[in-house]
């Protein structure tokens, strides 16, 4: 059985951590060189950097800040924001990062995926989606709707079916944020996170909600998710991830243990 992953997630404004609740009220919490290596060091299995502004200010990424985490850590690496074409997937992998998350640029590019899958393997693409529970239409029968640029564009695509489109064209992993759990530390939309894991073959990571060792458990079993992302309850160090992998183990959820 595969072990599930703990991923702390680093989103960058201006040079610096933040963090907000539902996308809103973002405070500057620390220096993303500094909190990626602590994490590192506690166990994490992977790390997560997205630059939060760069697609809504239609700017490239901080590829600096890229660089110096990449140099501070020795995990799988996943970086997203801003990424419109092959040309700045290329960038982000050679600055350091051994995957890329797309999500806005997917959206208005889905060769996005297709074409970065086929140059650099499925492996390293991450579709990652921001997604918004709605009332079901004909459009979002699912009720859940894929919202962009930072979860300011609606864009009236079902989520559920932009993640087997996503799939198709070659995505190697999703990344499912619940806008509604976003920073609430409240627990993450099992729902939502089932539903995806159902509806497709590739890994799913579960994003927002997370704020405690039981919140991961049920993701991990109810949601069936194979990873999931964590920042708040890390970042105002209510737990260390080593405290929460000792948890999920005694409750019989495999784990990385270092």
């Amino acid at each position: 059985m595969l072990t599930k992953r703990i991923i702390p997630c680093l989103d960058v404004r201006a040079g610096k951590v933040t963090k907000g609740v539902r996308f809103e009220g973002n405070v500057d919490v620390g220096d993303p060189v500094r909190m990626a290596r602590e994490y590192y060091e506690q166990g994490a299995d992977e790390i997560v950097f997205y630059d939060i502004t760069a697609s809504n200010e239609r700017r490239d990424i901080f590829i600096d800040v890229v660089r110096a985490v990449a140099r501070e850590i020795f995990i799988p690496f996943s970086v997203g924001g801003g990424l419109r074409s092959p040309d700045d997937l290329r960038r982000v992998l050679l600055a350091g990062a051994e995957k890329v998350s797309i999500d806005s640029g997917a959206v208005r590019n889905p060769r996005l995926i297709a074409d970065g899958a086929r140059a650099f393997g499925n492996q390293c693409i991450v579709l990652s989606m921001q997604v918004k529970q709605v009332e079901p239409t004909e459009g979002t029968p699912s009720g859940y709707e894929i919202v962009i640029d930072g979860g300011r564009t609606y864009t009236g695509l079902d989520a559920i079916e932009w993640a087997k489109r996503g799939e198709e064209m070659g995505a190697g992993e999703l990344c499912v944020n619940s806008i509604d759990r976003d920073g609430t530390t409240e627990g993450f939309d099992i729902e939502l996170t089932r539903r995806m894991a159902e509806a497709v073959g590739i890994p799913v990571i579960a994003s927002g909600g997370g704020g405690t060792p039981a919140h991961l458990a049920e993701v991990f079993t109810e949601g069936r998710a194979d990873a999931a992302i964590l920042a708040s309850i890390l970042h105002y160090g209510e737990y260390t991830i080593a405290e929460i992998k000792q948890d999920l183990n005694a409750v019989g959820v495999e784990v990385r243990l270092t």
